[in-house]
């Protein structure tokens, strides 16, 4: 009888994990279908529960260009040295029409700095940034830090490894004009694996980063910025979105990047993170974006 009852309880732990371990195996079968649409192209995707660390990766083993991804963590970076006393974000900088840096999803920094110099705060500077993706108010953020050397040793010294910055987006589209798409993303410079931009949201969102208040001022950004829409295209009514998306263009009739990582909320509390990182593919950013609302979609189903 004893072992009746303990042949009978392993085989409701066995029935019981692949039950639980099931919906995780429909997922990652799901999100292979969507990357394989992306074929030339490399479309890596991770999705993680932060409350256990459990994840499902396609693509993941590999480095990815962020383009303006790399807002969210340089500005992680300048909190930090707000929360040190380094920096306050009244903090003034000035800016002249000089400093422009073509890029922007909605006018921002750099059309107003067409009317002549101006002083910008530190917090106008990041709001620019992450909400709007302004490129004139990141390379500012960027030289105020010390360059993307300085962000980068924040990154790894906070655990987030396989991010690196190495430069802003003015001078990475002075080295797409001179090297080219291919030579450029194979020399990884401002890139990610999806791992490193997955640890990254994880420990921002656990507070890992910077303060708490500092935490929720840059969580709040990163939920403001809704152009351009790609997972939260994908997300029921309810479900919300901290994110931070970033695009290259069309440049020898691929798109080097196309990106959107961030951290979806349930109605009921539940979270995931969510990265998703394409390079190289021969696709309009329309038919990407509708990739991207699919992964969308498919994580709001499996939560």
């Amino acid at each position: 009888m004893l072992r009746q009852l303990l042949r009978g309880a392993a085989l409701s732990l066995v029935t019981t994990a692949a039950m639980a371990a099931a919906p995780d195996a429909a997922l990652q079968a799901s999100l292979q279908k969507v990357a394989d649409q992306a074929r030339p192209g490399t479309m890596g995707v991770l999705v993680m529960d932060p409350a256990t660390g459990q994840s499902v990766s396609i693509n993941a083993g590999r480095p990815y260009l962020m383009m303006s991804t790399f807002k969210a963590p340089i500005a992680a970076a300048v909190l930090s040295q707000v929360d040190a006393g380094k920096l306050t974000l009244d903090r003034k900088v000035h800016l002249a029409p000089a400093d422009i840096v073509d890029g922007s999803a909605v006018p921002s920094v750099g059309a107003t700095l067409k009317a002549g110099p101006r002083d910008f705060t530190v917090d106008e500077l990041l709001h620019a940034a992450v909400t709007q993706s302004d490129n004139t108010a990141v390379d500012a953020l960027l030289r105020l830090l010390g360059g993307g050397s300085v962000a980068t040793r924040f990154l790894e010294g906070k655990g987030v490894h396989g991010m690196r910055i190495d430069m802003g987006e003015g001078e990475l589209s002075r080295l797409f004009e001179k090297k080219g798409v291919d030579a450029v993303l194979a020399s990884h410079v401002d890139s990610t694996t999806p791992e490193g931009a997955a640890t990254f949201l994880r420990k921002l969102q656990a507070g890992e980063l910077v303060s708490s208040g500092s935490t929720q001022k840059l969580l709040g950004l990163m939920t403001a910025q809704v152009i351009p829409t790609r997972i939260r295209a994908g997300l029921p009514p309810g479900y919300e979105l901290a994110d931070k998306t970033g695009t290259s263009g069309t440049r020898e009739g691929r798109m080097a990047a196309f990106n959107d990582i961030g951290i979806v909320t349930a109605p009921d509390g539940q979270k995931r993170i969510v990265v998703i990182l394409l390079a190289g593919a021969r696709a309009t950013p329309e038919q990407a974006t509708k990739w991207f609302a699919e992964v969308g979609k498919l994580v709001a189903g499996s939560m």
